[in-house]
């Protein structure tokens, strides 16, 4: 990625910097690694409380026909009639293969043990028994078997609480109310006999609860419909592959066993009733062709009888032979054609098809008719007479023998599904796969990690350079390292304007720690603010921040005991008379300071104190005056400063953020020099151009900025912000 770069050489603000980037990571690589440890650890405990889920799975084949054929076997390989396997997965998962499933298996009644939360299931797996201290819960080796469980329609779906009594005895209860007492093996009534139950087993301690619950049909069935899953092995393999979920193996396998022979069952009722039909069609048709062979042998012997017994010649019978063909073929085509109207309309193809077979043998009797007109007409009613004499006894035996065969077809049907694999639940459970879950869960911790890092990073607009406040047109003075020791000074005392309390110096670091690497940055403060303070009206020094907690009175304090160790006489004033804390520093109360010297209160002399540091001297707040931006205003705080210019070599005036109260530009305006204090990483930079802002409305001209509490980070960019600060008066 090619970055637009700034005349100063700094990536453009609305480019992401990756370098910045990689460093936020390096910065939080311990709290990244922390993340990711406490999900990992996390996903373990995960793994090992949740209740392993097991899977038992089958294999049956459909095949393409079934084992026998029937009489009409011809006429259905035309119609290919072989089952699909979008149809068999589909009936495999409708609600008639299911709803007998859960009817066998009783899956409509639920029995929930009552076990410790969280651990409960994780306990009862290692097969910890009752302990002397369990109630409730139900551990291992207890259970609880309904024989039977019958509720009004108005308790389907309500949940019912068993509680062992012992000794066979157990109460029966509707949320908190008592519906009855019964006894394990009993048939038992209840709600004025809305429930009927009857506990078949009940091993179990005294008080041990257990959660009974009659679903509606549906609501069990759409239940196992969710757990199981069936699919086909290759394609147009016909062989399907039965799985079904659950966190009890053996009901697992018996449910997937019910399903599998519930599957053959219909199987083979489908494939018999289908028998049966063409059966109960073939015996309806046979009366009315044995009516019609009677009447036509009657006509034929009536014909005889009246022309003295007239035979037929040779050439007659062999066209007698040739139409008895063809009316058996017809016959037989038309039996066909009334079941397959059954079945299809006229414009399906193999319908259409064997009525263009049927015409083409009915055109062939035509032309055998038209020969036959040519004979004399004594031959011709004889045979007439004798094809439908003829005919009809052939049909009148195929129809006899067909509905032998049917008999048999019926009683031999065995179906066209096949049970390949009985079910069987695999040993090891399918869910929660551990190392997997562990893994993934690690991943997903370390990616939330590093992307917080990163949204964070993004999205921060603190300052953490002195480039980026130089940009906006005040130099810095010295940048202030971070320091250990002085992290050691500070100390947190409750406030009711703080959650976590507010912090205060309880010391001074440059007499503590003279060698400590901010106080090094604070005498090179010193160096400059000398050559800084030349051209200044007077020797007054305002320290400020555009926001509370940037470490201004830390700066203020140090820096005035570093010029004082320079052999200067420096005054250190505690301006902020709401919250200021300078005083602590010195390890005296607040009181009899600026305040009170304003208010007239207490002789200037007796304010100032003498601090540890020689030539450092210092005025606390005072009491919180109710009106602290007006005594600041006043002509006592103008002359009290003129007094004190000419007492001291330097004064140092700490005063409350810009951005929260007036104060900081009322003093700022008597004070020859300001300086901002900025921390790293708290102060936008558009808070500090806020800052600036309002000081420079009220006349007051910033000299410049001090980079506090800089971090050692890799990553050094920056971002853009503005938080606005309540700052209320305390003590």
């Amino acid at each position: 990625m090619v970055k637009q770069m700034t005349q100063g050489g700094r990536p453009a603000q609305d480019d992401i910097d990756i370098a910045r980037l990689a460093g936020a990571l390096l910065d939080h690589k311990w709290w990244i690694a922390l993340i990711t440890l406490v999900f990992a650890v996390g996903a373990v405990i995960h793994v090992q409380l949740a209740t392993p889920v097991y899977r038992a799975d089958a294999l049956v084949q459909v095949e393409g026909n079934p084992g026998l054929s029937n009489p009409l076997s011809e006429v259905r390989s035309m119609l290919d009639q072989q089952p699909k396997a979008e149809a068999e997965l589909e009936i495999l998962r409708s609600r008639m293969v299911l709803g007998q499933a859960v009817d066998r298996e009783r899956l409509d009644v639920v029995v929930t043990p009552t076990r410790l939360p969280l651990v409960g299931e994780f306990l009862v797996r290692r097969g910890v028994e009752r302990p002397g201290f369990a109630d409730r819960s139900v551990w291992a080796g207890e259970f609880l078997s309904v024989g039977k469980l019958r509720v009004d329609e108005a308790w389907l779906g309500r949940p019912l609480r068993v509680v062992a009594m012992g000794s066979g005895g157990y109460r029966l209860y509707a949320e908190e109310r008592l519906l009855g007492e019964g006894r394990v093996g009993e048939d038992e009534r209840f709600a004025k006999g809305q429930i009927d139950l009857r506990v078949a087993e009940l091993e179990a301690g005294k008080g041990a609860e257990f959660t009974l619950l009659r679903r509606t049909r549906l609501s069990a069935i759409n239940s196992l419909g969710a757990r199981f899953s069936v699919a086909q092995r290759g394609r147009d393999s016909g062989v399907f592959r039965l799985a079904l979920r659950d966190t009890r193996p053996a009901r697992a396998e018996d449910t997937l066993s019910a399903i599998a022979e519930i599957y053959l069952t219909q199987n083979i009722r489908r494939q018999s009733a289908e028998a049966e039909k063409s059966l109960e069609f073939l015996r309806e048709q046979l009366p009315q062709v044995r009516e019609e062979l009677v009447q036509a042998e009657n006509a034929l012997n009536r014909y005889r009888t009246q022309r003295d017994s007239v035979d037929l010649s040779m050439e007659t019978r062999s066209v007698l032979d040739r139409l008895v063909r063809l009316e058996s073929q017809i016959k037989e085509m038309e039996l066909e054609e009334a079941e397959l109207s059954h079945r299809f309309n006229a414009a399906h193809p193999t319908y259409a098809a064997m009525l263009d077979k049927k015409q083409n043998l009915q055109r062939e009797r035509e032309r055998l008719n038209d020969k036959i007109s040519d004979m004399p007409e004594t031959q011709q009613h004889v045979l007439r007479l004798s094809r439908d004499v003829e005919v009809t006894q052939e049909v009148y035996v195929q129809l006899r023998n067909k509905i032998q065969e049917m008999n048999i077809t019926k009683a031999s049907t065995v179906g066209n599904v096949r049970i390949l694999d009985d079910a069987v639940v695999q040993p090891h459970p399918v869910a929660p796969r551990k190392p997997a879950t562990v893994v993934f869960m690690t991943l997903v911790g370390g990616f939330l990690a590093v992307g917080g890092v990163l949204l964070r990073s993004i999205f921060s607009c603190a300052v953490e350079s002195a480039e980026q406040i130089e940009e906006l047109g005040l130099p810095v003075y010295a940048t202030v390292p971070l320091s250990d020791e002085q992290q050691q000074l500070v100390r947190r005392f409750k406030h009711r304007h703080h959650k976590r309390g507010r912090a205060v110096t309880s010391g001074l670091l440059a007499s503590r720690e003279a060698d400590d690497t901010a106080i090094e940055a604070l005498r090179g403060l010193r160096t400059s603010l000398h050559f800084a303070m030349l051209e200044s009206r007077d020797n007054r020094l305002m320290i400020t921040g555009p926001s509370p907690g940037v470490g201004k009175s830390f700066v203020t304090l140090n820096l005035g005991a570093v010029c004082a160790q320079g052999g200067q006489r420096v005054l250190v004033i505690d301006a902020d008379m709401r919250k200021g804390h300078l005083h602590t520093a010195f390890g005296v109360s607040s009181e009899g300071g600026l305040s009170e010297v304003l208010s007239g209160k207490c002789p200037l002399d007796e304010a100032i104190g003498s601090s540890s540091v020689s030539g450092l001297s210092f005025i606390t707040r005072g009491k919180a005056p109710p009106n602290p931006a007006e005594m600041l205003m006043g002509d006592r705080f103008t002359a009290l400063l003129d007094d004190l210019a000419g007492r001291f070599d330097l004064v140092i005036i700490d005063t409350p953020p810009v951005l929260a109260v007036t104060d900081a530009a009322v003093v700022g305006k008597q004070s020859g020099t300001t300086l901002m204090v900025a921390r790293y990483g708290l102060n936008p930079a558009k808070e500090i151009r806020a800052a600036l802002g309002r000081l420079e409305s009220s006349g007051v001209s910033v000299k410049g900025a001090i980079l506090n509490a800089v971090e050692p980070k890799a990553a050094t960019s920056f971002g853009y912000g503005y938080y606005h600060y309540a700052y209320k008066a305390g003590g």
